[in-house]
């Protein structure tokens, strides 16, 4: 996990990247080879929304309601990391269906009731994307960029 203001920054990307990317190709209506590539045109625009919601507000939020719902003494520590993940969600779901709405959609006079019905069929995938592959994906993909250096003593005992 981020240990330092550029490590979130990097994590962030990474994390905005695997998420919305993954939403936009599910959103488009359909599967196809072409989904893929034209869901990087989105992600240009989408991306740039998510990395400001998640990085100023979401991600905050996230971090205070967790710590709130795990006690990080008593408990494992990976349900402090489930529970980022499941808050981040709850929060940023709505908001990027928000933005997804105004931006792509043509709701009209209907733009409560699409932005709701946005919400809900993407609320589902986003949660399971998030908890079984994004967050897993992005947390190895992390630990690859960011090893963390062993102390003389760990070392001096891995020697022995």
């Amino acid at each position: 996990m981020p240990k330092n203001l550029f490590q979130e920054i990097i994590f962030t990307i990474i994390m905005v990247i695997v998420m919305v990317y993954a939403m936009i190709a599910l959103s488009t209506g359909g599967m196809s080879n072409f989904v893929f590539l034209a869901a990087f045109k989105e992600l240009a625009v989408m991306g740039p929304i998510a990395f400001v919601l998640d990085f100023f507000l979401v991600g905050k939020i996230a971090k205070a309601k967790a710590f709130k719902m795990v006690d990080v003494r008593k408990d494992n520590p990976f349900h402090l990391v489930i529970a980022i993940s499941a808050v981040s969600v709850i929060f940023m779901c709505p908001l990027m269906s928000l933005a997804a709405t105004l931006l792509f959609k043509d709701a009209g006079g209907e733009f409560v009731a699409v932005w709701l019905q946005t919400t809900a069929l993407n609320f589902p995938m986003a949660l399971c994307w998030q908890l079984f592959f994004a967050g897993p994906a992005v947390r190895f993909v992390f630990s690859l960029i960011f090893r963390e250096k062993k102390s003389a003593a760990a070392e001096s005992e891995e020697a022995a």
